[in-house]
């Protein structure tokens, strides 16, 4: 049998159940208890940005300790999500994982989403035996893979890994944009809002930004960085 195919024994598939009523459902640990042994959540953070290298974060919470609050980082403010990403340091087995712009650029963004979830994986302190993954592509891990759509709305675990890898890879845009202030990197985290559009428009890409994507790729024809 081959590794594709013992990858794909390995991962199994968990389509989002239609959320009912107008109140969102907040994320809770009935599919981390549904497993046995270690479970970690693994989301990502920064596969839209025109510029910065993609983040994910892998987390296996301890169930005694889960901070309260804990849902989809799109769902919190930046401040609330830096109070809950300290939290999580503090009391569980947290990771980063990260792919380059030249990795992006090489591979296309999935391949190298799938690269920084797997780098963030192997860098837990615990290894774990199963990890649910947001999203319906799996990474190659070494583990029981099991997608799950919109996952940070419904895993405490994926949710806590969304939060950690967000706060992270802003604070990276954040450090970058003291070099390259041009492009607002420290508000827009590198979207294309249209604020970085213009600047991109004016002053060309700059080395951080991903040349393999459309608005980058015209800017960068248009008039080289300065």
């Amino acid at each position: 049998m081959s590794h594709n195919e013992n990858r794909c024994r390995r991962t199994r598939r968990l389509d989002a159940a239609a959320a009912g009523g107008a109140v969102a459902p907040m994320p809770d640990f009935s599919l981390e208890a549904g497993l046995k042994g270690v479970v970690c959540g693994v989301d990502e953070a920064g596969r839209g940005p025109l510029a910065g290298p993609v983040f994910a974060a892998a987390a296996i919470l301890d169930p005694a300790r889960i901070p309260q609050g804990i849902d989809d980082s799109k769902r919190l403010d930046p401040a609330r999500r830096a109070e809950l990403c300290e939290a999580l340091c503090a009391v569980a087995t947290v990771s980063v994982g990260e792919a380059s712009v030249e990795e992006i650029d090489r591979d296309n963004i999935l391949r190298a989403t799938m690269t920084a979830m797997r780098r963030a994986v192997d860098r837990l302190a615990l290894s774990p035996d199963h990890a649910l993954v947001d999203g319906n592509r799996a990474p190659d891990l070494t583990c029981d893979v099991r997608t799950v759509v919109r996952g940070d709305r419904r895993s405490l675990s994926i949710a806590a890994a969304s939060i950690v890898a967000k706060v992270r890879r802003d604070r990276r845009m954040a450090a970058l944009a003291r070099d390259w202030p041009h492009y607002g990197w420290e508000r827009n985290a590198g979207y294309p809002t249209r604020a970085h559009l213009a600047a991109l428009a004016r002053h060309g890409p700059s080395p951080h930004h991903r040349r393999s994507f459309a608005p980058v790729r015209a800017a960068g024809l248009a008039r080289p960085a300065r």
